[in-house]
């Protein structure tokens, strides 16, 4: 009993630290890559406590609420978008013993929780009575009608090859060889989950340019920041699930199997970033036909491949 509370204990700990340094990252990456400044002062040594200095930011600034806001929707949205991706995170296995609990429909569990974490954006639109505000609500709605078909459709196929629903026993059934039978899975799934987080290129709720910060364009403090939380918890959520499901988790030569999920996951998390500084944003038309004419035919072909070496093996 005293393992499974320890167990429990330390998994939430990582969980809870990883989208900070997760953010922390993404800071330093930026900065290099675009040759930003600012982030490498605080606190001197290559700017250390930048993500400190960026909490008391946060922490300081005054908690508005607009007159015309329906006041209890807008202040629970921004909890309705983080809880979902920590709830989620309880039953992504981390090393062989290392889950905190290990559902038996762990998968279906996983995507349809995450889904949740989309209403709050939408809900945080309608609710702050602002039209840039409503205008970003909708779009997050389209986007997670868009791609949810093929985030589902791409896990569906490695469901179906490892035959079980359970995180944990699909890594124990995956093989080396599923990386390329899975990779077109495996990039959707990717691209799909990205859409869903809104993170760039996928970032036309929140398009600064034009609807100034979408569904959160009336959010202050401390509101504004469980904001920004629940993106790097979502972040951690997709690269886990990318490396759970496709990448074969705990697997590998050498080092102990957490600290393999653990590079995985943080290679993936950088991709995340890089992506972020170097493409442009996709118009609405072209998000749209990126979803049903490239991404929702590959995950059909994706499925129509493993149910043919399924049946070969």
């Amino acid at each position: 009993m005293l393992e499974v509370v320890l167990s429990f204990v330390v998994i939430l700990i990582v969980f809870l630290v990883l989208p900070l340094i997760i953010g922390q990252t993404e800071h330093k990456v930026m900065a290099h890559m675009q040759s930003r400044l600012g982030p490498m002062y605080a606190g001197g040594f290559h700017g250390w406590a930048q993500l400190i200095a960026d909490g008391v930011k946060f922490a300081q600034k005054e908690d508005i609420i607009p007159a015309a806001a329906d006041r209890r929707i807008f202040m629970i949205a921004p909890g309705v978008a983080l809880v979902p991706y920590l709830v989620v995170l309880i039953v992504i296995p981390i090393d062989r013993d290392r889950v905190a609990v290990d559902l038996d429909l762990g998968l279906f569990f996983v995507l349809a929780v995450m889904g949740i974490g989309v209403l709050g954006s939408i809900m945080a639109g309608w609710a702050s009575a602002n039209k840039y505000s409503v205008l970003g609500g909708m779009r997050s709605a389209a986007q997670l009608m868009s791609y949810e078909l093929p985030l589902v459709l791409a896990a569906s196929s490695v469901a179906m090859a490892a035959g079980t629903l359970s995180l944990p026993s699909i890594v124990e059934a995956w093989q080396w060889w599923w990386l390329p039978w899975q990779a077109i899975g495996g990039i959707v799934f990717f691209l799909a989950g990205l859409a869903e987080l809104r993170r760039p290129p996928f970032d036309m709720p929140i398009a600064e340019s034009e609807i100034i910060m979408g569904p959160m364009t009336e959010y202050t403090g401390m509101r504004f920041a469980l904001f920004m939380l629940s993106e790097y918890a979502g972040i951690v959520v997709l690269s886990f699930l990318t490396t759970v499901l496709f990448l074969g988790g705990w697997q590998g030569p050498l080092l102990p199997g957490w600290l393999w999920t653990l590079l995985k996951v943080f290679l993936l998390a950088f991709v995340v970033i890089w992506l972020r500084v170097t493409y442009p944003r996709l118009r609405e038309d072209q998000l749209q036909k990126l979803a049903w004419a490239v991404l929702v035919p590959l995950a059909l072909v994706q499925l129509a491949l493993t149910g043919i070496v399924k049946v070969l093996i």
